[in-house]
């Protein structure tokens, strides 16, 4: 969740329950998905795969390439094997976040 300031400083909130705020830096965004290999994960969310699908095929009808994954559960985090995958064979990732 994130909300703006009047200065257009976005504030995230991290539904962890962290008892300290901890500041994170955003990962560096490509320019463009050109020549790029777009990771799409699921982690098993109601209709997150039905959002997965659409943008599938948005990004395919642009000519970039995709490829699917899927987390066991959507209660505990990734296996250490599919993060490893997915940061191999991937250049950016968007994961399915959907009820």
């Amino acid at each position: 969740m994130s909300s703006r300031t009047d200065s257009d400083t976005r504030i995230y909130l991290d539904p962890t329950s962290e008892r300290t705020t901890i500041t994170r830096t955003l990962a560096e965004r490509p320019a463009s998905l050109e020549g790029k290999v777009v990771g799409l994960l699921d982690i098993i969310k109601p209709r997150g795969d039905v959002f997965l699908d659409r943008l599938e095929t948005l990004l395919n009808e642009r000519g970039l390439q995709t490829l699917r994954f899927r987390k066991p559960t959507f209660t505990k985090v990734a296996p250490v094997d599919l993060r490893h995958e997915i940061a191999t064979k991937c250049d950016v990732v968007v994961e399915a976040l959907a009820d």
